[in-house]
């Protein structure tokens, strides 16, 4: 896109040429001045997970080689049925500051925690963003697509704390406090101002739910006034899903508490092309857990699995986040570029997409669109 000190040249550029000859303006940007030292390789603590973890996971794995990339990864064996995640592997991630994980099946019931939550409580990441959008080529029932979502990720219905009061009576607790209500905003709203974003929108349900939900909402509203460059409004969760499947187009930034944000980031990821194709991570003050932005339940499709058409794409959008991340920006543009070449020619795509392919077969087309 032209800028506005650029249109003089331009039109300078446009009466000086003839009729005939073609006319390119260069895509490049600003080149990106390295820091000293910003090419060393760096360590990524690597969970390949369960179900169709080690698949996409191992996706990510062969174009990081295929690139170059001066990224390497500690590898490690974790599955959703351990009681704890090892030891070894959160100091792993403390070290590293960087991570990329495959799906952790949580079991149904029982006394089993999830490790996934774990994770996210034992390393602080309280911040979950998964993005949202059309990718061009990829047919969808709405056009314009482009949400990000921002969820708490360590306290509300999340936090666990459930206990039978007398046999047959099951109280679950929600807990909602200031201080992360506070953190989660200014982290959806900081995202906002540094990606150009026009609009935060906070999902509540503070009509029925007047001081848990209202205290999320104050803090999302006292924040707000510190950026006044940025749209603020709100919307109950029942009315945000309607919204959500009938004008997408409508939202930009939103942000949640915990359980709503994992009802609306799997919606918003339906409505925009499906799970196998929406990226997304979880960030702290300190570390940072790349994985799928949604599941929806795919990660323990042992089917998918075994024919090995597990869609690696979301894992690979991902773990281009996650090369941005680590400042390096050149290797993320290689890789989204890629995707999207694959995507828009639609020759390979897997079942969910409304293809054949294997995994394999989306991999080596990714790697052959490389630049």
């Amino acid at each position: 896109m032209a800028t506005r000190r650029s249109i003089p040249l331009l039109k300078h550029l446009l009466s000086t040429r003839s009729q005939s000859e073609p006319f390119t303006i260069s895509k490049r940007c600003v080149t990106y001045m390295h820091r000293p030292g910003d090419g060393t390789p760096r360590p990524v603590t690597l969970i390949p997970g369960d179900g169709i973890g080690p698949l996409v996971t191992g996706a990510v794995e062969q174009l990081m080689e295929a690139m170059h990339a001066p990224v390497y990864f500690e590898k490690f064996d974790v599955h959703g049925d351990m009681k704890a995640v090892p030891t070894e592997v959160l100091e792993s991630i403390r070290k590293n500051k960087v991570c990329l994980k495959g799906g952790l099946v949580t079991p149904m019931g029982g006394g089993v925690s999830s490790l996934n939550v774990q994770l996210r409580k034992e390393l602080d990441l309280y911040a979950s963003l998964v993005n949202c959008f059309n990718l061009p080529g990829l047919p969808t029932r709405h056009d314009n697509v482009d949400i990000v979502v921002i969820r708490e990720n360590t306290e509300g219905e999340y936090a666990g704390l459930e206990h039978e009061v007398v046999p047959g009576v099951v109280e679950s607790l929600k807990v909602i406090t200031k201080f992360c209500s506070e953190r989660i905003a200014k982290y959806a709203f900081e995202y906002a101002y540094l990606n150009n974003r026009k609009q935060v929108t906070a999902v509540h349900k503070a009509n029925i739910m007047k001081l848990a939900d209202g205290l999320f909402l104050e803090s999302c509203r006292e924040v707000a006034t510190k950026y006044p460059g940025i749209k603020y409004n709100e919307i109950i969760v029942d009315n945000c899903c309607m919204q959500l499947v009938s004008k997408p187009e409508q939202f930009d930034v939103m942000v949640t508490p915990n359980l709503y944000g994992n009802l609306v980031a799997n919606t918003a990821a339906g409505i925009a092309g499906g799970t196998g194709v929406m990226p997304g991570g979880n960030v702290g003050a300190e570390h940072a857990v790349f994985e799928q932005g949604a599941s929806a339940g795919n990660v323990g499709n042992e089917k998918v699995a075994a024919q090995k058409t597990a869609n690696p794409v979301a894992l690979l959008l991902s773990s281009a986040m996650m090369l941005r991340h680590l400042q390096f920006p050149a290797f993320a543009d290689r890789l989204e570029n890629a995707v999207e070449k694959v995507i828009l020619e639609g020759k390979y795509r897997t079942k969910d997409l409304g293809g054949t392919s294997t995994t394999q077969e989306v991999v080596d087309a990714v790697i052959d669109a490389l630049d």
